[in-house]
């Protein structure tokens, strides 16, 4: 009860004398402090929402303008063409007002609307500006001198110094495609896939499709178009995500790893203070929106909205689907250790704990040796099950007393952090090393890890971290841009004592965690049981392994003057061709936040130009020549496709929506039917690295993320993230089930590194033959 004593601000006693009344100085300070700390956050969110609102102007713009016009009084002109007189004659009070001082309100009035019409004009020119694609087609290093002036113009209509959100209202609607264009690329797509009779068969349905269903499915897409800021966006957060029912964990749920090969401190709390720390300063900013918003060739914005849900975020279940419920502000932290929840101030005194603070309150919840209260431990089994039975436990028993209060702080919570008792990261010395930590970052124990949360930080007993992230707020670049953050400043910024500990000074005063408290009823504990056994089931089926490929990487690559992702993806199609001796249907990740409130949009990379290369490759009778050629255009046709997904232009969305739409308006189509039914069983993505540039990974080689990775798709398929690390790295984390006879991710990771380096022997032989 210490906590409470000290949370006191006043006594009082009552004695014959009268009242006594005992003041807390202290308390009443740190009650002061955080008034002041919130008037001066709301001070600085409304400066910023201000400079946000006006951009590309600036308030000081308004100033500028308004003396102009007043300037115009002085020397009779009259730009306003006697506006500011016919506003003159509207003004209320005006039986109160000298005739100069009506002249000067309607000039400031007029100057002022005239300010705000400039500025919609400047975001519509630079709305116009920025529905230019065809810079992103241009060969690289070959700019055209019409995308120069384009560069130019957006350059100058951009301003300077924009915020996080400056440019969300300059962006480009995402266009729907037209129906010729995505139903010739999607018949295109699996032409490689299918024999001459299925062929047929696919084609026939396709302009059945086209010719009675799809133009009024196209014509109330195109409306909700118009309507909506994106047409896909809030589909597909809904109907891909929120309304699965399956389980979360390892099917949806992704991680991103810590640094690979540095380890700044081997001190658990210490690590965890100072991560925890480096988030809440990244969380400040992106609550201000004085992140820098991320650019294209330094000059195309980016849309950011997904940035806002981040943090104070977690998915509810429902029974017929989920939500995610978005709170501001959150100033606690819930932490998971040995089967006990506690609850953690991030704010003393009006300002963010220390890391040392921070450091100082982990370690007592790693002291703590209370035991977990009944059904405690595996509690967080229930948001890694089935959907439906967590949706109806919440209802049930979570509703109200302990369990309610307990559950809200969860779930109100900043975000979930998991002080786990295992030792994980990655050892070149050690086989499996990197597939252990994977899988303890993607599921953990399946009861270790709060998987509704937005995202969990994991802090391992040896320093190393990990974050699982929950998928339909956002999607991977999102929470990268945030990891790259809080490394950076980890590790140049904070930094550790020799010793190993948090920089800075150790207050003892500091309350201590608060244990949640549950009463959890037998009823309860079965379900809890029942999930943890569904989720293990899934968990031990996870087959995964991680292969560092650095024999070379994006600097050889762009040497033989292709692709980096075209080549790894050329790649991973021969590698799969080898693994199952078929091709199969490719899911390559690419992002349309070039537009309004764009997430990702899909590359089918197994094309005809890819098979015909690959073929080329096992076919002991082809040249070396004409391999490499077939692999040109191979590439070339990939780069294409990526642009187009990347411009709007892509197949799965638009018949995704197209679906949706016809379910709205009870439209059948054994079309739609059919493409919405095909399988991935290769499914890939690539990380993104160094959005920030916040490390020089030329001068630091060591301090590089290993990337992240997701669970398989498919029951007989493969998932593959692999991210490009500076010049001569390359991590490629790969999953599959154990269940499937066809699949081994070890195997599929010997056959992707012997694939590189085949790839690579065409370009050495053609440079010898050329020497």
């Amino acid at each position: 009860m210490a906590e409470a004593h000290q949370a006191v601000g006043f006594q009082f006693t009552v004695s014959p004398d009268g009242i006594d009344l005992h003041l807390s100085r202290e308390v009443l300070k740190h009650i002061y402090l955080s008034g002041v700390t919130s008037w001066r956050k709301r001070a600085i969110r409304f400066k910023n929402g201000v400079l946000t609102g006006v951009y590309p102007a600036s308030p000081s713009s308004w100033l500028f303008v308004v003396i102009a016009m007043l300037s115009t009084l002085y020397v009779r002109v009259d730009p306003s063409l006697g506006m500011v007189d016919r506003l003159k004659t509207f003004l209320p009070g005006s039986d109160y007002m000298s005739e100069q001082t009506r002249t000067v309100v309607s000039a400031i009035l007029f100057a002022s609307a005239l300010w705000l019409s400039l500025i919609h004009l400047l975001r519509y020119t630079l709305k116009a500006l920025l529905s230019y694609h065809g810079w992103i087609f241009e060969s690289h290093g070959k700019m055209t001198k019409s995308t120069k002036l384009w560069l130019c113009l957006v350059k100058m209509f951009s301003g300077r110094r924009p915020l996080l959100y400056s440019f969300q209202a300059s962006l480009p609607r995402l266009p729907v495609p037209s129906l010729d264009d995505t139903i010739r690329r999607y018949l295109e797509s699996v032409h490689p896939l299918l024999d001459k009779e299925e062929y047929k068969q696919m084609e026939s349905l396709a302009n059945d499709f086209k010719k009675n269903q799809a133009p009024r499915l196209q014509k109330f897409l195109v409306l909700k178009s118009w309507w909506a800021s994106n047409y896909v966006s809030d589909w597909w957060e809904e109907y891909i995500y929120l309304r699965g029912r399956s389980p979360i964990m390892v099917n949806s749920n992704f991680y991103s790893m810590d640094l690979l090969y540095v380890t700044p401190t081997h001190r658990q709390a210490a690590r965890a203070g100072n991560i925890v720390h480096a988030m809440l300063q990244y969380r400040r900013k992106l609550e201000r929106g004085e992140h820098a918003p991320l650019r294209a060739l330094g000059i195309v914005p980016m849309c950011s909205y997904q940035m806002e849900r981040m943090f104070n975020t977690t998915r509810i279940p429902g029974i017929e689907t989920d939500f995610v419920q978005h709170l501001s502000d959150r100033k606690h932290l819930v932490v998971y250790h040995k089967g006990r929840f506690f609850k953690v101030w991030l704010y003393t005194g009006g300002r963010h704990l220390l890391p040392s603070e921070l450091e100082t309150q982990f370690q007592r919840i790693l002291n703590d040796t209370t035991e977990p209260q009944p059904g405690e431990l595996r509690l967080a089994a229930l948001t890694a099950g089935y959907r439906v039975p967590w949706a109806r436990a919440r209802l049930k028993h979570f509703r109200q007393g302990v369990n309610k209060a307990s559950l809200d702080a969860i779930e109100s919570s900043a975000f979930f952090l998991t002080l786990d008792d295992e030792a994980h990261g990655y050892d070149p010395e050690t086989v499996g090393s990197l597939d252990a930590y994977a899988k303890s970052l993607l599921h953990g124990k399946c009861y270790d890890r709060w998987f509704d949360k937005s995202f969990s930080l994991i802090a391992f007993k040896n320093g190393k971290l990990g974050v699982n992230a929950e998928h339909s707020w956002a999607d991977a670049p999102i929470v990268g841009h945030m990891w790259e953050y809080v490394l950076a400043t980890d590790c140049f910024h904070l930094g550790y004592t020799e010793e190993g500990h948090c920089k800075g000074d150790v207050n003892k005063g500091l309350p201590p965690p608060a244990r949640l408290q549950w009463d959890i009823l037998p009823e309860c504990q079965q379900v809890i049981e029942n999930s943890y056994a569904v989720a293990k089931e899934i968990a031990d089926d996870v087959d995964f392994h991680g292969c560092v490929f650095d024999e070379f990487g994006k600097g050889l690559i762009k040497k033989c003057r292709t692709s980096p992702d075209a080549f790894v993806q050329l790649a991973l199609q021969l590698a799969q061709y080898r693994d199952k001796g078929k091709f199969c249907l490719t899911y390559e990740a690419s992002m349309t936040r070039m537009f309004q409130g764009g997430r990702t949009e899909t590359v089918r990379s197994c094309t005809s130009e890819s098979t015909a290369f690959v073929r080329a490759m096992e076919d002991k009778n082809e040249t070396s020549t004409r391999r490499l050629k077939l692999f040109r255009t191979a590439a070339d046709k990939h780069q294409n496709m990526y642009r187009l997904a990347m411009t709007g232009s892509g197949i799965d969305r638009h018949l995704f929506c197209l679906y949706i739409m016809s379910k709205y308006l009870g439209v059948d189509s054994p079309f739609l039917k059919q493409v919405l039914s095909e399988p991935w069983r290769l499914s890939t993505s690539q990380t993104p690295q160094q959005q920030l540039n916040l490390v020089d990974i030329n001068k630091f080689p060591k301090y590089v993320s290993a990337g992240g990775g997701f669970g398989p798709v498919a029951d007989d398929g493969y998932g593959v993230s692999y991210i490009i690390i500076g010049e001569n790295l390359i991590t490629f984390h790969i999953s599959s089930k154990l269940s499937s006879p066809e699949t081994d991710s070890n195997r599929f990771g010997q056959n992707i590194r012997q694939a590189m380096l085949d790839i690579r022997a065409l370009f050495d032989q053609n440079n010898k033959k050329e020497k």
